[in-house]
């Protein structure tokens, strides 16, 4: 699948505020100016959430407006999961608050061990997609009891914890771009962060006067986001802005090779995924010998020495390419075959060798390893799983 969500941009974050806005104002007026109640509000909400999630999954590419209503509805849902149990079973803010930090920190435990990466730049997977959407849902609950618990104990008022929850998230990006917090726990800090933000903006638009808001009621609120939310998604759709694009180096692969699962040569694709790109005698043997069994035309793709760990990198690769170009010269000698290469976009190595495949249609794989210790790159279990994909595979041991 092409990634199933948005890339992260300042449209982002503006349409995800607003709809935990209308999270917080459409559960309210649902729940009591309908008078439907808690527990009929959340089988209603998760039954629409449940309906939209399998549009959701069956779409093979991320589309807005199916993505943006999931959002809103989960928004929906997350907070009427904290609201049943602190207001119907009667459970204190403070234990709902932990359980859901330990049940979020399971999730992504779980995602993690599972998956080797937390990035949200690739949900190209209906495994990750159903990891993804489940910690959202339990952003949305951990932050709904989160700023109750917050909002009870200090008794500021809506428009102080505007400026609480604002702050928090300034600082939040501040550690990231300043002091290099790490992509992803940033990323998800902010997110569990704007749950609370946009419920004290909610609060504070549809409350009554009298108890510090402005009065305009959950109604107007509630649509006044809303109709934001679709001229934004509108927006969007036509304008592909939040679109994650693909790499040029992804482009000049995706010519490499022809339709038929061959170079432009008409020779077979062997795809070579090494961390060790100075040329390794292991990898270089493994090159010579499936080059005098048949014609092959050969793609290196190396790391970027410049990756951080577990998130997406900026477009600086220069360190790879000066590393790509010491390599091919000396297996193009040492093998006596034609090579050609480019450096990885994902840190996560097996997420850029499904995408050479799925751009090239190699016929079989060369894979160089570490021979003892674990790379932010290359994990130990990468062998295995690079066997499942299906493709005829030789595995190096990298030597000096």
């Amino acid at each position: 699948m092409l990634n199933k969500v948005p890339e992260i941009t300042l449209y982002f974050w503006v349409i995800k505020i607003l709809c935990t806005t209308v999270g917080e104002t459409a559960a309210d007026l649902l729940n009591e100016n309908l008078g439907l109640g808690l527990t009929n509000t959340t089988y209603i909400m998760a039954a629409a959430l449940i309906v939209v999630l399998v549009f959701q999954f069956r779409s093979r590419k991320y589309v807005p407006w199916i993505y943006w209503l999931a959002v809103v509805l989960i928004s929906v849902v997350g907070t009427l999961f904290s609201d049943n149990l602190v207001d119907n079973l009667g459970v204190e803010l403070q234990t709902t608050t932990i359980a859901f930090s330990l049940i979020l920190a399971c999730v992504f435990g779980a995602w993690y061990w599972s998956e080797r990466t937390l990035s949200v730049h690739t949900i190209v997977t209906t495994h990750r997609e159903a990891f993804y959407w489940l910690a959202i849902l339990f952003t949305f609950a951990l932050g709904t009891s989160a700023g109750d618990l917050v909002a009870e104990k200090l008794e500021l008022g809506y428009l102080p914890s505007v400026g609480i929850f604002a702050g928090a998230i300034a600082l939040v990006t501040l550690a990231h771009f300043r002091f290099k917090l790490n992509a992803i726990l940033a990323f998800w800090l902010a997110y569990i962060l704007t749950r609370p933000l946009g419920a004290s903006i909610g609060d504070y638009l549809s409350q009554p006067t009298s108890e510090t808001g402005l009065g305009l009621g959950t109604i107007l609120t509630s649509a006044i986001f809303l109709s934001t939310i679709l001229a934004l998604v509108v927006y969007l759709t036509i304008s592909k802005r939040d679109l994650i694009a693909v790499s040029s180096a992804e482009a000049k692969l995706d010519g490499a090779l022809g339709a038929d699962g061959q170079a432009a040569t008409g020779e077979p694709g062997v795809l070579v995924v090494t961390n060790k790109t100075e040329a390794t005698p292991a990898l270089v043997a493994a090159m010579r010998e499936r080059a005098a069994a048949g014609p092959a035309r050969f793609f290196l793709l190396v790391p970027n020495p410049d990756h951080l760990p577990f998130d997406r990198v900026g477009a600086d690769t220069s360190d790879g390419e000066q590393m790509l170009e010491r390599a091919l010269p000396r297996l193009k000698q040492q093998s006596g075959a034609e090579v050609e290469g480019r450096v990885a976009n994902s840190p996560n190595a097996y997420d850029d060798i499904v995408a050479a495949l799925d751009g090239g249609e190699y016929r079989e794989i060369i894979l160089e390893t570490l021979p003892s210790h674990v790379s932010h790159w290359l994990h130990v279990d990468l062998p295995e799983r690079v066997a499942h994909l299906g493709y005829p595979l030789t595995t190096v041991t990298a030597t000096r």
